[in-house]
């Protein structure tokens, strides 16, 4: 059984808070197209698919993913601020999370 682009994309985009034409616009390619992958009318090739993925914010590796459980909400918190630190912060910041960790 294939992806469910279309029910995928659409969840990702109420998740997002965005309209159709929020998204369309954010992802250069027209809201038809946003609408007829939503209803199941059209599967996207591999460009619109990468380009909704960077417009909502997401990897291919995270689109792609197989579900897991969900993080807790303090957990994904974090994990969405760290996701938009640089190496180097990302560095530091385990090695204080590390040390705060020690008994």
């Amino acid at each position: 059984m294939g992806i469910d682009y279309g029910s995928k994309f659409l969840e990702l985009r109420k998740k997002n808070k965005l309209s159709q034409k929020d998204l369309a616009n954010i992802a250069e390619i027209g809201q038809t197209t946003i609408s007829d992958i939503e209803a199941g009318k059209k599967s996207p090739n591999a460009i619109t698919i990468e380009k909704i993925c960077l417009a909502l914010n997401i990897t291919l590796t995270e689109f792609f993913a197989e579900e897991r459980p969900q993080l807790e909400p303090e957990l994904r918190r974090l994990v969405d601020t760290a996701r938009k630190l640089s190496p180097e912060q990302i560095e530091y910041l385990q090695k204080l999370l590390k040390s705060m960790s020690k008994d």
